[in-house]
């Protein structure tokens, strides 16, 4: 990670979700390794070696480094999630897998460096890509699984009498159904706190169907059926294991100028974060913060992308409880429901995928209203919908491309742009206040997120 870790809009763009969870890994973590003393060899940076994995000879991190990153994540207030090496001790199997135990020795070690500098880690994370077929190498699920206990041992151990133990997360890979059923079997009750997947459902950045791709609902749909079947692999194995997405670019080999780094992506990014939510899906992982075509800042200047901000509004108005969401009408409307975050009421999220239509749409609580009238009697026998008086009102934001340009990387609210200043400080994102009364209007190609005090859902009780 080259970044340059004194740039104030780098700090600010992460300050301003408090906390931002980062998860530090990628396909080159199972080539690192760390100057913790033990290797017995010099501590070198990647070099690029076409005939090698992925690319790259094994590289090294320096601790001088660690530590400066730590000194970053701490005045930024970032939760860090740390991508360890898997392949280390592995020999080629038969099958073309690779096998035999991890070999934790300068894992372990490193992990100890941490802890005894006081470094507070969110999450260790073992390996990246693995499971399944692997991208570039691979393990067997019940190898992996034993590899998982050992990593659990080393932190019960490593972090014992620490107030606040971080978590065990793996494997960092595609979502393959029996691999996956067999790491939860043998890791639960316990050994294993999140499982992570990853999602390029789009195809590769060189094709030139994205933007079709991302305005096709059926198209979209597509995924639901990873994020379903991931929750019954959890739900049937009685596990307390919990699905996060560990990482997700959308489109794979670095995305596409444009198309992931511009506005129009914003429209697969909030549809994924609505519809993994809907399957209990607990943390959500962007590719990537900075780096590549789809990163949330651009790579040289730092300065938030439209995706940032989407990013940005999700995590300070969505709760955490999901509520059941219909739209009726038409199938360009992506509609999803949660609790307000820390307020009153629901926030909705309307994504109109259609360029030539305004919809104005109509909120009601038809099962939230019969399930609460008879258990409560009279005292809920009209429940608000959008507003029954015109003293209540609501807070919009509407997220629209500059000029009209899909293409676009810059986002207007409200219909300002929203750029940091001189200062590098992230913009203030304020709603427009509106009537109760009235609906909520959506005009093409936008994203608006309403957050309606008034509406009583019984589950946001």
């Amino acid at each position: 990670m080259t970044w340059n870790l004194s740039n104030k809009i780098l700090l600010n763009a992460v300050k301003a979700f408090s906390p931002l969870k980062l998860r530090l890994g990628g396909s080159l973590q199972d080539m690192l390794i760390y100057d913790t003393g033990d290797s017995g060899q010099p501590c070198t940076p990647f070099v690029k070696n076409t005939s090698a994995m992925f690319g790259f000879s094994q590289g090294c991190l320096p601790l001088h480094r660690w530590d400066e990153l730590n000194a970053f994540f701490q005045k930024s207030g970032a939760k860090i999630i740390f991508g360890l090496n898997a392949l280390n001790g592995r020999i080629p199997m038969p099958d073309g897998s690779l096998g035999g135990p991890w070999n934790y020795t300068n894992a372990a070690s490193f992990i100890r460096y941490t802890v005894n500098k006081g470094y507070d880690i969110h999450g260790w994370e073992l390996g990246n890509e693995l499971s399944g077929s692997g991208v570039g190498a691979r393990i067997d699920a019940d190898q992996y699984a034993a590899d998982v206990v050992n990593l659990k041992h080393i932190i019960d151990s490593t972090y014992q009498g620490n107030p606040s133990k971080p978590l065990v997360l793996a494997p960092g890979g595609f979502f393959d159904a029996a691999w996956f059923t067999e790491l939860v079997s043998k890791t639960k009750p316990g050994q294993m706190d999140v499982i992570t997947h990853h999602i390029y459902n789009l195809g590769p950045g060189v094709d030139d169907h994205l933007i079709e791709k991302i305005l096709n609902p059926s198209y979209l749909d597509g995924e639901a059926s990873t994020f379903s079947n991931l929750q019954g692999i959890l739900k049937s194995a009685g596990t307390s294991t919990v699905a996060w997405v560990g990482e997700a670019g959308g489109a794979y080999n670095s995305g596409h100028h444009l198309v992931t780094d511009a506005f129009v992506f914003s429209f697969w990014y909030l549809d994924q974060l609505g519809m993994s939510s809907k399957y209990d899906t607990k943390t959500y992982c962007r590719q990537t913060l900075v780096g590549g075509n789809y990163g949330l800042l651009n790579t040289t200047t730092f300065e938030p992308n439209p995706d940032y901000y989407s990013a940005l509004l999700w995590h300070r108005l969505m709760g955490t409880t999901v509520l059941s969401t219909t739209f009726n009408g038409t199938n360009k409307i992506r509609a999803y429901a949660h609790c307000a975050k820390n307020s009153q009421g629901i926030t909705l999220l309307l994504i109109n995928l259609s360029g030539n239509n305004t919809n104005r749409i109509y909120v009601t609580s038809e099962g939230a209203q019969a399930q609460s009238a008879r258990k409560e009697g009279r005292r809920f026998s009209h429940i608000p919908g959008l507003g029954e008086a015109a003293e209540l009102t609501r807070e919009e934001y509407h997220l629209t491309p500059k000029d009209g340009n899909l293409q676009s990387q810059q986002v207007l609210l409200n219909g300002n742009v929203l750029a940091t200043d001189a200062n590098g400080d992230i913009p203030k994102v304020e709603p427009v206040q509106v009537e109760g009364t009235q609906p909520i209007t959506v005009g093409p190609y936008s994203i608006v997120f309403a957050h309606i005090p008034s509406f009583y859902a019984p589950a946001c009780r």
